[in-house]
């Protein structure tokens, strides 16, 4: 028996299992076989281990379709693979293909190491696999406006299913970003700007990766980003700073991430590329190790965003060199560095000097090292490297994945307007136009699949066969963003992506619409306008679309807005001239369908906003949880939000009544309503439950989101709901920058939206009810 770094290792009789090394004996523990492994490694090896490339760097023959993917008849460059990774490797990064030729990759990996540690593949899935093949699923903002934890856990067992049977073992989502800056690209991964949602959803989808097991064939490691605060990056722009206390972070966006990694098992994170209040969280010893490692217990490992090592240098100027670099990554906690880095030589080179200078122990690669051997042993990969080379045809675009698709989408569109001119009756109308630059385009999101072998629908395609009792007219009027080529350094997807090519023609359109009895606008955002690198100043309807959308008002004919967007926009001159308007999401390959679902009512909207909608571009921040204090008024009007969180019509109504909250203590209390649907229409309500504390050591929210449920009524059905808070609805982060629970009044709220709180009951926590969590 012997004792390395506090694990105790059983050097078991091997001889007499026909395994010459314990660490090939798969009846040890994945901590005991690692831990033998390690003991055998040279210090290249061990470095080599905490990289990652990409594959497609290295094949014969990138697919056509998809620039980060490789052709299903594909080679690779054998002699190139030798001469960079002569000590192995540990993670492949867009490789997306066929079993086949990811099996060609892992047995090279397998073979060409000198103890045969395969590699884990690892790929983008922030609402499907990426790549040519997986199911397309609405954006993470979709679901996360249907207030139904259950459908972030479904969506991840999809995208694990998927990945996994095409030989992708470790996804690099949820985006767990609290989103407050709308003009931010990359809201639209997010599941919006509240904590409590955002805890809920991310603890969901991570279950939903891992299913409590990733040794499992159809399960994943689930790698929650951008640790820790990127959501409010200063002037909206991608990897600016966060200037945030610490009181707020740990208030606000922390939780998120210790709820995925302590409540959802979440076993990586990767590390964003920005700084908080200065300091650089690729390079902090405090976020990476005293946090994320001590606090929250990180099973997994920590890497680097693309490209933020050299940030270190290059855009923080903490050091000079790229040695200095690796340096200060390495010795702060960060396990591995992510794509867009360091070339593996440079890498492997450069922390072998390092530790041979006594700059860094060998005890901190070998603590690295330990976590990606640890989760390769967890996966199975030493015993199962190579995937089914058929499987996944009976598993990718399955008719439940489908389904699920579109049930997502259909419950996470958004009613904001109606003036009783929806839902849409077959034949009503004679006539009806549908204008706009995405009625016959596909919006699907950032990061998803590019469909290959199969058609997606527009709304168009769809409303012709939903409404065959009228003449469908369609005219785009004009395009969204200009036509240019947009990219960002280091990102390889985003290489090639070009706007639509529109012709702005808006009076033609006008022209059209005015033959039609209705008219159906149809636009928002499209993959420039929205997403990754693609930040707005300004966040009315971009391109021409505003002033499309005034012609089309002024000729006086019913007008229904829908709107397909990715991040929060400014709707107020739309609201103020349509009939009604309809708010959707990026909704993935079914989104089409469901919106027009939504239209002709075979649906009821039941969507609730995850993100607060301002009145004009320079009023923003304006997410509901801001601290009070300030002045409420602007010269040009209220700062208060178009539309709030929490917000969204349907075509009934709901009646709140019998409000009751029962205290047994602080991390008990039973909180029920009952809600009775009273009009003509079954449809589903989102109850929420809003806390506010009435008086306490520090600033606090004036409500703050604590409990929500999803319920569907018939018409004329009441139900009474029940929800349960624990000690995370009453505590606060104190004076003293301790999380406890003050003793004092709390009003419980229950409503609709955070601005709409039909009905609440105070209640005293005396300090014999606090409790400790467990």
């Amino acid at each position: 028996m012997f004792v390395r770094a506090g694990i105790r290792v059983a050097v078991r009789a091997c001889a007499m299992n026909n395994y010459v090394f314990p660490f090939k004996n798969p009846s040890l523990s994945p901590e005991e076989r690692a831990e033998d492994l390690l003991s055998r490694m040279t210090l290249r090896e061990k470095a080599a281990q905490l990289d990652l490339k990409f594959g497609n760097n290295y094949c014969t023959k990138v697919d056509k379709n998809h620039n980060c993917s490789v052709d299903e008849n594909s080679d690779y460059d054998w002699d190139k693979l030798k001469r960079d990774f002569p000590d192995g490797l540990g993670y492949l990064h867009d490789n997306y293909s066929v079993p086949s030729v990811m099996n060609k990759l892992q047995k090279f990996f397998i073979s060409n190491s000198r103890l045969g540690i395969p590699v884990i593949f690892t790929g983008e899935a922030l609402h499907g696999i990426s790549g040519t093949r997986g199911t397309i699923l609405p954006i993470p903002t979709a679901i996360a406006s249907t207030f139904e934890p259950d459908y972030a856990f479904r969506a991840g067992r999809v995208i694990a299913k998927e990945a996994a049977s095409l030989g992708i073992r470790e996804v690099l989502a949820p985006n767990l970003d609290v989103a407050r800056e709308p003009r931010w690209g990359r809201t639209e991964e997010t599941f919006g700007e509240d904590t409590c949602l955002s805890s809920n959803m991310a603890v969901g989808i991570v279950k939903g990766h891992q299913n409590g097991d990733i040794s499992q064939p159809d399960s994943v490691i689930s790698e929650p980003k951008h640790y820790c605060v990127h959501g409010i990056a200063e002037a909206g722009l991608n990897c600016a700073v966060a200037r945030a206390g610490k009181r707020e972070i740990d208030s606000c966006y922390l939780p998120v991430f210790e709820a995925a990694i302590k409540e959802g098992g979440a076993y990586d994170v990767m590390v964003s590329y920005n700084c908080i209040d200065g300091d650089v969280l690729m390079a902090s010893d405090y976020y990476l190790r005293k946090v994320l490692k001590e606090k929250f217990g990180l099973k997994g490992i920590c890497r680097s965003d693309w490209g933020g090592i050299i940030r270190i240098k290059e855009a923080h100027k903490l050091t000079a060199t790229d040695e200095g670099a690796v340096y200060l990554a390495k010795k702060n906690g960060l396990d591995c560095q992510g794509g867009s880095e360091y070339p593996n030589k440079f890498w492997v080179d450069t922390i072998e000097k390092l530790v041979n200078e006594g700059k860094i122990s060998e005890e901190n690669i070998n603590e690295s090292c330990r976590r990606v051997l640890k989760l390769k042993f967890t996966l199975g990969l030493f015993e199962n490297p190579y995937t089914d080379e058929d499987g996944y045809k009976s598993v990718i675009n399955k008719k439940e994945h489908l389904d699920l698709a579109l049930e997502i989408a259909q419950k996470s569109a958004i009613l904001l307007k109606n003036d009783g001119i929806l839902p849409i009756e077959n034949g009503r109308y004679k006539k009806i136009a549908l204008i706009g630059p995405s009625g016959n385009k596909v919006r699907l999101g950032g990061y998803s699949a590019i469909p290959v072998g199969r058609i997606i629908p527009t709304v168009y395609d769809v409303l012709k066969k939903e409404l065959p009792g009228s003449e469908i007219l369609q005219a785009d009027g004009c395009g969204i963003s200009e036509d240019k080529e947009l990219t960002l350094a280091g990102q390889q997807h985003l290489l090639g992506f070009k706007a639509d090519r529109i012709t702005d023609n808006i009076n033609e359109a006008v022209k059209i619409a005015q033959e039609a009895d209705l008219i159906i606008f149809c636009g928002g955002d499209d993959g420039i306008s929205s997403g990754e690198g693609r930040d707005r100043c300004e966040l009315t309807l971009c391109g021409n679309q505003p002033a499309l959308v005034g012609k089309l008002a002024e000729t006086g004919k019913p007008l229904i807005s829908v709107i397909i967007h990715g991040k929060p926009l400014v709707l107020t001159n739309e609201s103020r001239v349509s009939d009604a308007v309809l708010s959707c999401w990026f909704g993935g390959e079914c989104g089409a369908q469901a919106i027009c679902d939504v239209l002709t009512g075979k649906v009821n909207p039941s969507g609730k906003l995850p993100f607060s909608l301002p009145v004009s571009s320079t009023r923003i921040p304006c997410y509901y949880s801001m601290l009070p204090g300030a002045s409420n008024e602007y010269y040009e009007g209220s700062r208060n939000a178009l539309y709030p969180f929490g917000f969204g019509l349907s075509y009934t109504s709901f009646d709140y009544s019998d409000l009751k909250v029962d205290v047994t203590d602080s991390d008990n209390v039973k909180v029920s309503v009952t809600v009775k649907n009273t009009g003509k229409y079954d449809g589903d309500e989102v109850v929420q439950i809003y806390v506010e504390d009435c008086e306490s050591s520090v600033v606090t929210p004036d409500i703050l989101l604590k409990a929500f449920k999803r319920v569907s009524l018939r018409a004329g059905e009441s139900m009474e709901v029940v929800l349960k808070l624990d000690n995370k609805a009453f505590s606060l982060v104190n004076v003293n920058y301790e999380k406890v629970i003050e003793p004092g009044d709390f009003i419980i709220y229950a409503g609709a939206s955070s601005r709409e709180l039909r009905l609440k009951e105070k209640i005293t926590i005396t300090p014999e009810m606090i409790v400790k969590s467990n």
